[in-house]
């Protein structure tokens, strides 16, 4: 049995149209639940390792998770710096709005140690006093020369 070309069309139109029916629910649930993980942080300290006084330049990134995930919009962001400092840093922003609130994917910040040691620098979000994420990385200052020399 020979089919005509127009109902051969019409059938192949048909079965995509179901199948667009049946996979679009899977895909946008699927793009629902991982625009609604939580993103991740991660941190890197340049130089890791160098000789007192040093000055570090910490980057922390957020990766992941949606642009407008609500704990990491303007949070405040802590600093502790292993040498007994810590630096804050309070958002100052707009309201919150769902799927037009960006939240920040690069944090930046430069510090200096004056003394050797291995220090753990700790970066800490926070929402109304409660951590929503943090990241840590260690670095190692060792002895400079002395002043005078």
């Amino acid at each position: 049995m020979y089919l005509k070309s127009g109902v051969v069309q019409a059938l192949v139109l048909a079965f995509s149209a179901l199948l667009i029916l049946l996979v679009s629910p899977a895909n946008a649930l699927l793009a629902r639940e991982q625009g609604n993980k939580k993103p991740s942080l991660s941190l890197k300290a340049t130089p890791s390792i160098s000789f007192a006084p040093a000055r570090v330049v910490v980057v922390a990134e957020v990766k992941g998770g949606s642009n407008d995930f609500e704990d990491f919009y303007c949070p405040n962001v802590e600093w502790e710096w292993g040498d007994l400092t810590t630096s804050t840093a309070e958002g100052d922003c707009e309201p919150y709005s769902p799927g037009q609130s960006e939240i920040r994917r690069r944090y930046t910040v430069e510090h200096r140690f004056k003394t050797s040691g291995t220090y753990r620098i700790v970066l800490r979000l926070k929402k109304a006093g409660k951590v929503v994420g943090s990241a840590n990385t260690q670095i190692q200052v060792r002895a400079g020369l002395e002043p005078g020399y």
